[in-house]
């Protein structure tokens, strides 16, 4: 059984990685996917359509691009692991869960205990919480090769 796997969330740390090595060393046949991680490449995502006036609407219209390609990677997915981190507050993160949801995508949220408060909405929608990329990388096993 082959699986797409979007990567959502967090850009500064390697968890990424980690998941795609533990898939690899466990045989998984998963293609990954993510968002663009440069951070500043994505906020310069719509820049090439004209200089805007304030941040606002540069940020606006970088969504906007961006969203051609999260939108188009969720919905091709079979699953979306959703990261959040403790440095930064992903509300891209969030909202592509909230995503998931809609669509009846099932996805996987991936964050430390000391956050499961704010979270509850977004871990009640999920089909799992992992606190570490090895529990995400079981749960994969469990799907691909029960």
């Amino acid at each position: 059984m082959s699986f797409y796997v979007y990567l959502s969330g967090e850009i500064h740390t390697d968890w990424r990685d980690e998941i795609q090595r533990g898939a690899e060393a466990a045989g998984l046949d998963i293609v990954f996917t993510a968002p663009v991680t440069d951070h500043d490449a994505s906020d310069a995502a719509g820049d090439h359509l004209g200089e805007q006036s304030n941040q606002f609407w540069r940020d606006h219209q970088s969504s906007k691009v961006n969203a051609i390609r999260t939108r188009t990677l969720i919905e091709q997915s079979d699953l979306v692991v959703v990261r959040f981190g403790d440095k930064y507050k992903q509300w891209n993160a969030a909202f592509d869960a909230g995503y998931c949801s809609a669509l009846a995508k099932p996805y996987i949220t991936l964050h430390s205990e000391d956050i499961v408060h704010p979270l509850k909405e977004v871990d009640a929608g999920a089909q799992a919480w992992c606190t570490t990329t090895d529990q995400v990388v079981e749960t994969l096993k469990y799907v691909l090769k029960a």
